[in-house]
């Protein structure tokens, strides 16, 4: 894997090999640190020239698990498998079922609103949070590696007959991959193909790809988002680099009125927040004993961690089993270069 290299004002230059960060970092001329997983360095010196390759991200969308390619017409740098953002959704309707439920009790509620949604160019929640997630991947990535192009496959939404029209002004898939769209014209050139596309390409070059969808492999959604970035920056049809990086939504539990299954004596307390005693939820620690891990929660008895995974390791933690070293903005792991 390549490192990602910034100038001292923060630009990104093209990636270097592990071993001359390490000759920079070893000399003092470049100081190392870490980026959501990402070993990378920031140059100590004005470089002599400041001249880039062109980057393409390739972007394959999926309902389950989506994967990126940042490839130049040399190298591949970066394969990222990531985890959909699919639950936002389900809990605005929860939400809203609550917030109808309270109008009938004596606890406190908001009025009902006019209707006046109608007429606004507006995306709801489940779908901006969807297609909101690649953007973020995007913007991350365009911060360590000085990118140009993305390449997207473009999904459609089912036809139903008669009805064309209907789909493409009020499909929840068409109308949040229209603001992606116009969200990386802003950024970066847009180039679009379709499935069938993809698959030329694929198999022109003889790559194929697995069957299991779910499986943290680079056959399962990168091969494909490796083809896309190959389709735009060109170069050897040989895969050089198969590992990936897989990304996870951090669930974040927001405060609410009060907790949604009554306690003991029919009580509703209470329930949320993202800070306590002045640190904050997502934020990365250091413990002790558990290594890397993350703030989750605060109860009684002290600070929760939770792995990067997602697994629960403590509730009793304290501020001095840990030192805090930055936020998290998604969890992060490796996963495999290829099937077994």
């Amino acid at each position: 894997m390549f490192v990602p290299v910034k100038t001292k004002d923060g630009k990104p230059l093209m990636p270097t090999r592990p071993n001359k960060a390490g000759m920079l970092i070893k000399k003092g001329f470049a100081t190392p640190y870490w980026s959501n997983g990402v070993f990378c360095i920031r140059l100590n010196y004005e470089p002599k020239t400041r001249q880039k390759q062109e980057i393409c991200v390739g972007v394959d969308p999926g309902s389950k698990k989506e994967g990126f390619t940042l490839k130049s017409e040399a190298h591949t740098y970066l394969n990222i498998q990531a985890d959909a953002h699919s639950k936002v959704g389900k809990k605005v309707e929860k939400r809203r079922i609550l917030r109808r439920g309270r109008r009938s009790r004596k606890c406190p509620n908001r009025k009902k609103k006019k209707h006046n949604l109608s007429n606004r160019d507006r995306i709801p929640a489940g779908t901006r949070a969807r297609w909101d997630w690649k953007l973020r991947i995007l913007q991350w990535v365009s911060k360590l590696y000085p990118v140009t192009h993305v390449c997207v496959e473009d999904i459609k939404a089912r036809s139903i007959e008669r009805a064309k029209k209907w789909n493409t002004s009020f499909s929840p898939l068409e109308v949040g991959k229209q603001w992606f769209y116009t969200e990386i014209r802003k950024r970066w050139q847009l180039l679009t193909l379709q499935g069938w596309e993809t698959q030329e390409i694929r198999e022109r070059l003889g790559l194929k790809k697995s069957s299991k969808k779910l499986s943290e492999t680079f056959d399962a959604h990168c091969v494909d988002s490796w083809c896309l970035a190959y389709h735009v920056v060109g170069g050897e049809g040989v895969v050089d680099n198969t590992d990936i990086f897989c990304l996870s939504p951090i669930p974040i539990r927001r405060r609410e009125l009060h907790r949604q299954t009554p306690q003991k004596g029919g009580e509703r307390p209470r329930y949320g927040g993202t800070t306590c005693d002045g640190f904050v939820k997502n934020t990365l620690v250091k413990h002790v004993k558990h290594g890397l891990t993350r703030i989750s929660g605060f109860g009684k008895t002290g600070i929760s961690l939770y792995s990067l995974e997602g697994k629960r390791l403590c509730q009793n933690a304290t501020t001095e089993d840990f030192k805090v070293l930055t936020r998290l903005n998604f969890n992060y792991r490796s996963g495999h270069s290829s099937q077994s």
